[in-house]
């Protein structure tokens, strides 16, 4: 197995929305603002080459809307899915399967694309199997006032209309053991109704791709909680439980949304799980 980063692009989300009710002195010192407020953040997937598979998890905003809609996020860099693929040696329509851990914009939005006349939308990978879980779908396509400015029809319908979309199997337990893709899932609830996160093994190391459990090393300490989780109080008991196991286990944390720390490890200190250390990407696959 060989993991590869794709990045799909940079943005710039308001930190206070990012960190909730902490005081913006205590989150600039890790996420400095710019003059409108916003912090610096990244939408990183995580491609697994595994055999005759090649799984994408997560795929980014994509590129649909209009200028107005991305105006608003403050794009930044030139980082593209496509240019990310071609530089890990693969194409759109390689990918076997993707993996979505949420149906937020910023996570899924680069699943469907517009056709060459954009007259109508399709498929980005054509040739791959589409993942979510029953329970999140369904809240995603009838969703609730607070998140409905983040689960966008046009990035769900043609993937449901196109008979690609599976599943993740489930039973009561939040931790999920050997899906169909190979990796295991834990589900979790505080962001959003069933989010799910991946843990990869890797000779003999587990990567947990973070999703929105843990955005960036700001959000380490636990009260560091975003404005946009439905369920704060779970989110603190999640990360809580998470980040004990996590540096317990050395486990290497892949940062989906964290400007300039793609991956890390945590450690226990008397202030809780704190960052151990930062390690650049490149050197995961000889861990």
């Amino acid at each position: 197995m060989t993991l590869h980063t794709i990045e799909t692009g940079f943005f710039r989300l308001d930190g206070g929305a990012m960190f909730g009710v902490v005081p913006k002195a205590l989150w600039e010192r890790t996420n400095p603002a710019d003059e409108k407020n916003r912090i610096e953040l990244a939408a990183r997937s995580l491609l697994i080459e595994d055999g005759d598979r090649l799984i994408l998890i997560d795929t980014g905003m994509g590129n649909k809307q209009n200028d107005r809609f991305f105006n608003h996020f403050g794009l930044w860099g030139d980082a593209s899915l496509d240019n990310s693929l071609i530089k890990a040696g693969f194409s759109r329509n390689d990918i076997t399967d993707v993996f979505l851990t949420h149906l937020h914009f910023d996570h899924c939005g680069g699943a469907v694309r517009w056709n060459n006349s954009k007259t109508a939308y399709e498929l980005s990978f054509p040739n791959a199997r589409y993942w979510s879980n029953e329970t999140h779908w369904n809240w995603a396509i009838r969703p609730n006032a607070r998140e409905k400015a983040s689960f966008l029809k046009e990035n769900l319908l043609p993937i449901e209309e196109s008979g690609q979309l599976h599943f993740v199997s489930r039973n009561n337990e939040s931790f999920q053991k050997n899906t169909a893709l190979g990796f295991d899932v834990l589900f979790v609830d505080g962001h959003t109704e069933k989010q799910m996160i991946p843990h990869i093994k890797l000779n003999g190391k587990t990567v947990v791709f973070m999703a929105d459990l843990l955005p960036t090393v700001g959000h380490l300490p636990l009260p560091y909680v975003m404005g946009y989780d439905i369920r704060p109080l779970e989110t603190l008991k999640e990360k809580a439980l998470f980040l004990d196991q996590a540096a317990t286990n050395n486990s290497l944390l892949f940062m989906q949304h964290d400007a300039k720390n793609p991956l890390i490890t945590v450690k226990h200190t008397d202030r809780g799980v704190r960052l151990n250390e930062s390690i650049p990407f490149n050197s995961l696959n000889q861990l």
